[in-house]
């Protein structure tokens, strides 16, 4: 199993360190375009290897490509990230051209691969990625949901005073701070909902804390998360690679379901070797559709401006 990451900033770091330590793929390929930076990176992450367990082997190259050939997975981190204050929908366009020339890049060289996207404005990027390749939509995978959704568990647990395994919840919609709709009414704690616990009051804290995840670690840290993002990404390709069949909400090319077309947007899906194996259709409240509605509409005007 090859696995190639585009972008060997934090990000990209974050999601070959945590592949790496999983032991599942046999290689991972970092790729970046500032001279020397990947292989700098490929070669620190390969000397925690006795240390941390694993037998994966880590390379890196400058802007070539040819070393991606028969990748199976690409991850896609590749573009510049949120400084404070700056919304997601901000980055496209420098960020547009980015993810063009490397998704074009990286399906020459491995025209059988998945790509996972992470670049932001990351619904609108997964959407060009399908315009400019042209793959079957199972293998083109927005990754914000999975992390949207860990960052909503966190706020669950935090509200609860409860373990994190303890908890259960996801987030669909757009990946933004408006977009993102976190779905209070399903959340669990070990199967009991959680609003048996918290009142609504606290609920929509939660909602509204989850919301603007990102831009609060932006605002602490200057620039765009790393942890999280390259956990998130993991387990993404984890359940691919392992042909686990796991259910994630992701960003994916929608063809009516849930009344929506012609746009990539969060939803939950099963995740096998075939990339996005199933999308699952799940009952919405009206106040959930008519959020999960306006996040289409804001997605769709982000669209317009590629």
């Amino acid at each position: 199993m090859k696995v190639t990451v585009v972008g060997a900033g934090a990000v990209g770091a974050s999601c070959a360190e945590y592949i790496a330590i999983k032991n599942f793929a046999s290689e991972v390929v970092l790729l970046d375009i500032k001279e020397g930076f990947a292989e700098g990176k490929a070669m620190d992450l390969m000397q925690t290897a006795s240390l941390n367990g694993f037998d994966t082997k880590i390379t890196g190259a400058t802007n070539d490509y040819s070393k991606t050939a028969g990748s199976d997975i690409a991850v896609i981190t590749s573009g510049i990230p949120r400084k404070p204050g700056m919304t997601r929908e901000e980055l496209i366009g420098i960020n547009a051209g980015i993810v063009k020339s490397v998704s074009e890049s990286l399906v020459k060289h491995s025209p059988d691969v998945i790509l996972i996207v992470v670049s932001n404005p990351m619904d609108t990027m997964t959407y060009l990625a399908h315009k400019v390749t042209g793959l079957p939509k199972n293998r083109i995978i927005g990754m914000g949901g999975a992390l949207d959704s860990a960052r909503f568990k966190y706020r669950l647990a935090e509200a609860l005073e409860a373990p994190i395994s303890d908890v259960d919840g996801m987030v669909i919609g757009g990946h933004s701070d408006k977009g993102m709709v976190p779905l209070t009414r399903l959340a669990t704690r070990n199967s009991v909902p959680a609003s048996e616990f918290l009142s609504e009051e606290r609920l929509d804290e939660v909602l509204q804390a989850t919301k603007v995840g990102g831009a609060t670690l932006t605002g602490l840290l200057g620039t765009s998360a790393w942890y999280a993002p390259g956990a998130a990404v993991s387990g993404l390709v984890q359940a691919i690679a392992c042909d686990q069949k796991k259910i994630f909400p992701c960003s994916t090319l929608l063809d009516g379901e849930y009344g929506l077309s012609d746009l990539c947007i969060g939803v939950p899906v099963v995740l096998g070797r075939n990339g996005i194996e199933k999308i699952v259709e799940i009952n919405l409240s009206d106040a959930e559709k008519a959020a999960m509605q306006a996040s289409a509409e804001g997605v769709k005007a982000t669209n317009a401006l590629i």
